[in-house]
């Protein structure tokens, strides 16, 4: 399994749309991908850091797929449709971390 973990950094004056995220963007990522091996995806609203402070990030998606090949196809197939819809939630440039979940 892989998991592609896209988080937003925490910057003064940017926005993130969290209901957005949740009813729409989530549904197309769902929808584009699922045929490629999209197994879930599952979003983290940012509280706080370890310390009760003001976390790194607003939100981290996660979305896990059957194999790397799969998500690669469905970026090529579906991508630039996925990151056209980004700019209707946020104005945060995503770090993105793809990685091989243990057994």
């Amino acid at each position: 399994m892989i998991r592609i973990t896209v988080s937003y950094p925490n910057a003064e004056g940017k926005r993130f749309d969290h209901a957005y995220y949740q009813a729409t963007h989530r549904q197309l990522l769902l929808d584009r991908l699922a045929s490629h091996g999209l197994q879930r995806v599952e979003m983290d609203k940012a509280l706080a850091d370890g310390a009760g402070g003001k976390p790194a990030v607003v939100a981290c998606a996660h979305l896990v797929f059957t194999d790397l090949a799969g998500f690669q196809a469905g970026m090529a197939a579906h991508g630039r449709e996925i990151m056209a819809d980004v700019g209707q939630y946020t104005d945060i440039a995503p770090a993105i971390l793809i990685s091989e979940m243990a057994p």
